[in-house]
């Protein structure tokens, strides 16, 4: 256990070295990382500053150097995409081998005493790995697969050049993790196949392009000092406006407007489309805005506004909501609950005929009961505008005093209630004044008082 522990932290050291980020001047960087390890002895090679990439020339030369004499074999196991970033989100670097896609790979780097790694190596459009290593070789690759090169004759009197194509993530059945963690297999059936034919290779493992590409900003171009950073903000959709002469006379907003017309029908959102206001109307005591879209539904919201002298104001209400389709039709009553000073709009976060009804089912309406609507972050105003393309205060659904609070406030007056009887009670309590002197004459209480 204290071995393994060892070897975790070994390898966590060694990917947090190799493939942690590296920062780099430029307007875009284009990497591919470079693994080669051999069972075989290479030149060695200094370990890479952080931040600092390896160019192809440094590459070339290095690889001019480790094969420049002899014969060798190697296996170019070439995938489609590499990155750093793939060995930090998929590979063991927390010391969990267990979850990593890339055990073999670590098993063969750990295992080997010569072996070469660099994290950022220098990629274009132009790159090809395969031609480098025929061009240092001067043999042309052979395209094998790891079943096909147990049956391959190797002759090591003559260099070799094996290429073994491994995909990247391009499939949606299956995932980044998957991909790389079959191309694993297979790499490991190649080195176990090469270790039962008793033939000394040396194996690169690098990408034919990279996976990612990070996009940085030279620092002479951000700005000096401190500065902040705010995101932007979703873009707010304007109102639903009805104008009369020249004004608006009856405003409707709200994020999401959906309906469905049965349990197993899905919702669909009337607010994504853009209305027409044929049917629409709007005087002095009464407005009514219809909706109509080119779905075939047609929305409908009639308000009426009226004077209450208990309150020497006047008052609007919703009072009713249609909603017509193909010749079926069905309306909800919305006066006992939707309401607000004639100068207010009207608020509410969620406004259906389910739930926390606010729409109530019209009883002589069939389709009212099996319809279901549900109007999210509802505001609404049919009077009092005066020409202004804002809503005016608005009188919220949900009340300030709601019921919870109600029962907190009731609850801490009873208490204090109580507390305040029993120190009453309490205060009241005497206590005795005068004692029995047993040297002096004892105390004589009448009975006849």
């Amino acid at each position: 256990k204290m071995a393994g522990s060892r070897s975790s932290t070994r390898l966590m050291g060694l990917y947090i070295l190799l493939f942690a980020p590296f920062f780099a001047l430029g307007s875009a960087t284009s990497q591919v990382p470079f693994l080669m390890w051999s069972s075989e002895r290479l030149p060695p090679l200094a370990s890479p500053t952080a931040g600092h990439i390896a160019s192809y020339e440094q590459l070339s030369a290095y690889l001019t150097s480790a094969f420049s004499s002899g014969s060798h074999t190697v296996l170019l196991f070439l995938q489609d995409k590499l990155s750093k970033d793939d060995f930090t989100v998929f590979g063991g670097v927390f010391g969990n081998k267990e979850d990593s896609a890339f055990k073999n790979i670590e098993d063969a780097m750990q295992s080997s005493t010569s072996k070469v790694t660099l994290p950022a190596l220098e990629w274009s459009g132009s790159f090809n790995m395969a031609a480098l290593l025929q061009e240092k070789l001067g043999v042309s690759p052979v395209l094998v697969d790891a079943d096909t090169l147990s049956h391959l004759t190797i002759k090591t009197s003559v260099s070799n050049l094996l290429l073994i194509n491994l995909p990247y993530c391009s499939s949606l059945q299956k995932s980044c993790k998957e991909v790389l963690h079959e191309n694993d297999e297979i790499i490991g059936k190649v080195l176990s196949s090469m270790k039962a034919k008793n033939i000394p290779y040396t194996a690169i493992y690098t990408g034919f392009q990279p996976s990612r590409v990070i996009s940085e900003t030279p620092i002479s171009d951000q700005p000096v000092g401190r500065s902040l950073l705010q995101a932007d903000g979703p873009e707010v959709k304007p109102p639903i406006m009805f104008n009369v002469s020249g004004g608006p006379c009856i405003m409707l907003w709200a994020q999401n407007l959906t309906v469905r017309l049965s349990p197993s029908s899905p919702w669909i959102d009337l607010a994504q489309d853009v209305p027409s206001f044929v049917g629409s109307l709007c005087n002095g005591s009464t407005s009514r805005l219809v909706l109509s879209y080119q779905s075939g539904f047609r929305l409908s919201f009639s308000m009426s506004k009226r004077f209450y002298s208990v309150s020497a104001r006047e008052w609007f209400s919703l009072d009713a909501v249609e909603l017509q389709y193909a010749n079926l039709s069905a309306s909800y009553i919305a006066s006992r609950d939707i309401y607000a000073p004639a100068e207010y709009s009207f608020h509410c976060q969620s406004v259906a005929n389910f739930g926390d009804i606010l729409l109530h089912t019209n009883t002589t309406d069939t389709n009212s009961s099996q319809w279901r609507l549900n109007f999210i972050d509802f505001q609404i105003q049919g009077f009092g505008l005066a020409n202004s393309t804002n809503f005016s205060y608005a009188s919220d659904c949900a009340s300030f005093f709601t019921p919870a609070i109600w029962m907190g406030l009731v609850t801490v007056l009873l208490t204090l209630l109580i507390l305040v009887y029993g120190l009453h009670m309490i205060m009241q309590i005497n206590t005795m004044d005068r004692f029995d002197d047993p040297k002096g004459p004892s105390i004589s209480v009448p009975q006849s008082e």
